[in-house]
């Protein structure tokens, strides 16, 4: 009998390949064919190759990197399938590329060295919800990537300015933020007198979650920065940065850690403070901090 775990995967795939042909640029077809919903296609089918491998081994290790090499496989199929790719093409697949390497890298690295994905400790032995979350990952850079894939599909674009040269602002301050932020983390948590402690310095003290704020920034500046080429459907690309907030703030990443925290500093005064006065995602521009700590 057939039940949502069995359907929710095929389902998932099917929506986003509608979706890509809902948005796939007039231009953009090779002998007649859309070209998104194939670069779609290959995004899900990379997916299943990973999942086939993880499976077998039971492990997890490879999933944050898959989904980076995947990101970066789709801008360069869609390099490959633009006949006459501008620098505005190039520009944005180097927005995905730089972003896609930096973060793949810091996950592996950072797996490799704790030895697991806590998360996956139940998840990988369900053979039906560990290919659910393989799905999901295909979602994930089906959705986030889309807004760029549709600009570097679109031919002829102008030079990156006004619109699109905000949006390269952005995503280089969003980026920016990113990487201090996982870097000072990691600092942190490889400094022995930290041991079971919760970071609340440098850009931590700005709000809980400054890593997370640089993602969603990075990703509304690919938005902008492809807006300038966008018309009809296309404008539904909006939904990667929305999709990347929805993520963060109310599926994984901020509940999550959120739900961590309390377990485990919960009866903390400093750590009470520090939710106290420190915003969870938003700063506060003119707000005064009054605690202070590490």
């Amino acid at each position: 009998m057939l039940t949502k775990k069995h359907v929710m995967p095929p389902l998932l795939v099917l929506v986003c390949l509608l979706y890509a042909a809902l948005i796939n640029p007039v231009e953009g077809r090779v002998v007649g064919v859309a070209v998104l919903p194939v670069i779609f296609a290959a995004i899900f089918a990379i997916q299943l190759l990973g999942f086939s491998y993880a499976w077998w081994a039971r492990t997890e290790r490879f999933y944050d990197l898959i989904g980076s090499l995947t990101f970066i496989t789709a801008v360069l199929l869609a390099l490959i399938l633009n006949p006459v790719p501008s620098v505005y093409s190039y520009v944005m697949a180097a927005l995905v590329v730089l972003w896609a390497l930096r973060l793949g890298t810091f996950l592996f690295l950072r797996i490799a060295d704790v030895g697991e994905d806590r998360r996956f400790r139940k998840i990988k032995q369900s053979f039906w919800h560990f290919l659910l979350v393989w799905t999901l990952q295909g979602v994930w850079v089906s959705l986030t990537s889309s807004a760029a894939l549709v600009a570097i599909l679109s031919p002829g674009a102008g030079p990156i300015a006004g619109v699109a040269g905000l949006g390269v602002l952005i995503w280089l301050g969003g980026l920016t933020l990113e990487v201090v932020a996982d870097k000072q983390k990691s600092d942190f948590r490889t400094d022995p007198k930290n041991a079971g402690q919760f970071i609340c310095c440098g850009v931590w003290t700005v709000c809980r979650h400054p890593n997370y704020l640089g993602e969603i920034m990075l990703w509304t500046g690919v938005f902008l920065a492809a807006l300038p080429v966008m018309h009809g459907w296309q404008f539904a690309t909006v939904l990667s940065p929305l999709f990347v907030v929805i993520l963060l703030t109310r599926i994984s990443g901020i509940p999550t850690l959120a739900h961590r925290g309390v377990s485990q500093w919960g009866e903390d005064p400093a750590y009470q403070a520090y939710l106290r006065d420190t915003p969870v995602l938003i700063p506060r521009l003119f707000a005064q901090r009054r605690v202070s700590k590490n």
